[in-house]
């Protein structure tokens, strides 16, 4: 395994083998020594059906790091820079991730993190540097104007809480 720097700093791509056989696969999808010092205590699973949109979420105190791993289906992730003093506040990396990847996804602290389900259905893990506190959790809105990301469909099938997103100039 090994971490792969992307055009966005932060987020990194985690590159993993694969090792393949009649039977299936075998992959790894973390490994503590990339990542020193950091804890990744707390471990999350979603399944979502195709064109749901979860996100765009971000907790704002003990901000969490995350790792992000498809095991079943297809993906459009999203991480969105929230840093507030980030020379690159507001700007975006997507990535597609499927359970054939040969990469999981890094998403440091401070960046909002969603995705939309690209196949019928999918099941995706995210390990956690820091537990969920429903009461630190803000949701940026999925289609703020002035990040302009480029979802695959325009009318995503979306929860009451990320409808009700708020719009960047909130997280400055």
């Amino acid at each position: 395994m090994k971490l792969i720097n992307i055009k966005l700093p932060g987020p990194k791509i985690i590159k993993t083998n694969i090792y393949k056989d009649k039977r299936g696969f075998l992959k790894e999808t973390f490994r503590k020594n990339l990542f020193g010092k950091k804890n990744f205590p707390f471990d999350v699973m979603s399944y979502s059906k195709k064109n749901v949109l979860r996100g765009l979420h971000i907790q704002i105190k003990s901000s969490q790091a995350k790792i992000i791993t498809v095991t079943h289906g297809k993906i459009f992730d999203v991480a969105v820079d929230l840093r507030k003093k980030s020379k690159n506040f507001g700007k975006y990396f997507s990535i597609i991730i499927s359970d054939k990847s040969d990469f999981s996804f890094y998403i440091p602290a401070g960046f909002a993190h969603g995705f939309m389900c690209l196949s019928d259905k999918c099941t995706v893990n995210y390990k956690c540097s820091n537990y969920r506190n429903s009461k630190h959790e803000r949701t940026l809105i999925w289609n703020d104007p002035k990040i302009k990301i480029k979802w695959p469909s325009k009318r995503p099938i979306l929860s009451k809480k990320d409808k009700n997103g708020l719009p960047l100039d909130l997280f400055k």
